[in-house]
């Protein structure tokens, strides 16, 4: 299911007849699964399609990777715009797709309630726009993280500002579900600058290096900025680990075990494949690991990029309807409900995709009015 899909299911579109809930329910595998006995390294394998699947605790994971071209000076592409479906472009024509976007690729105005959305800007920029007054510019390894909770609505625009040459976005969105208990808190909206993320680099025998970006999590006891209050991610044992590897040709880097109930699953998006244990994986591939045992991975004869996704299952229902994830129907009900009736507070800005202006400078400006800006 895309991501178009999950955000298409609002509106006035009646509730029973909103998005098809997505499944990730670890023990309902896809048929592609290739399963392993339970005591070896690597549980399970498949394809990555669009989204990546995840699991619990996690609900969701995208890859934009787009080559977007040089601007026009209003922050969209200097390129016809002719034979695409403007409002659900997704087709990668020319390697690059506008989303929802009619004149600046992106994500206009759209409502979320009971999860929260990671997003990893590695490179681009995204300009974001929410109904608790809340603005952001960030990207070039910024993270995003906002907690819906009870229910928000926000914009995440692509600008394209340089107009003399390419301008390429490559973009994680993660879901992370929250909790019974957390579901119904007050939205809030933080910004993890890149200048804060740890990055830790290691070296194995032969010198080729591996470099650990870590989101969230205590990898190599890292001191990571703290995530939103009421995240599973904040929550005592819950060891939320999200983290990015760029492995050098033929590096060797070793994951170390944790706790054997976590779910742990690594995605080999970019690169020449890589051994894990011992077994060959195919790049484009995920693996599903077991959480209890070192985990060596030998990245293969090209530059490598992996994403790991770790953390322990809440354990809870998962109701999935378009933007909403809730614990049962009548709760999924109630969210459309309140959103048709409430938009989650309004919408305070001029028009559904807002953009920040043409400076490339990264900052927040928080509903309270506060002001933080990257490397400040």
């Amino acid at each position: 299911m895309e991501r178009r899909t999950f955000l298409g299911a609002v509106g006035s579109v009646p509730v029973v007849a909103a998005c098809t809930k997505m499944d990730n329910n670890p023990r309902t595998p896809s048929p592609a699964v290739i399963r392993a006995p339970r005591e070896d390294l690597v549980r399970a394998v498949e394809p990555l399609g669009f989204p990546w699947r995840t699991l619990d605790p996690f609900l969701f994971c995208v890859h934009h990777n787009d080559a977007f071209p040089a601007g026009n000076g209003r922050l969209g592409p200097a390129a016809s715009l002719s034979g695409r479906n403007l409002g659900m472009d997704f087709d990668w024509r020319d390697g690059w797709n506008m989303y929802h976007g009619r004149t600046v690729p992106g994500f206009p105005q759209h409502p979320h309630r009971g999860f929260e959305t990671v997003t990893i800007a590695r490179r681009g920029l995204v300009d974001h726009a929410d109904s608790l007054g809340a603005t952001a510019r960030y990207g070039d390894g910024d993270v995003q993280w906002l907690t819906a909770g009870d229910g928000i609505q926000h914009a995440e625009m692509f600008p394209l500002l340089r107009e003399d040459a390419p301008n390429p976005m490559d973009l994680f969105q993660i879901w992370l579900n929250l909790p019974r208990a957390n579901k119904r808190v007050p939205a809030h909206f933080s910004m993890l600058w890149s200048e804060s993320i740890p990055r830790h680099h290691a070296l194995d025998r032969e010198g080729r290096a591996t470099e650990v970006t870590i989101i969230a999590g205590a990898l190599h006891g890292a001191r990571v900025p703290a995530p939103p209050p009421h995240s599973w991610a904040s929550t005592r044992d819950a060891k939320v680990t999200i983290a990015t590897l760029a492995m050098a040709p033929r590096a060797v880097y070793t994951l170390p075990a944790d706790d054997p109930a976590l779910n742990r699953t690594v995605y080999i998006y970019k690169g020449a494949g890589a051994r894990l244990g011992g077994r060959e994986v195919a790049a484009r591939n995920l693996a599903v690991l077991h959480a209890g045992q070192d985990a060596v991975i030998e990245n293969g004869d090209a530059p490598g990029e992996i994403l790991l996704l770790q953390g322990r299952p809440i354990g809870e229902p998962v109701v999935q309807r378009g933007p909403f994830v809730m614990n049962t129907l009548d709760e999924i009900r109630q969210a459309h409900m309140d959103y048709q009736r409430t938009q989650f507070g309004g919408w305070p800005w001029p028009d559904s995709a807002p953009t920040l202006g043409n400076e490339r400078r990264r900052f927040a400006r928080h509903a309270d009015g506060r002001v933080d800006t990257a490397g400040g």
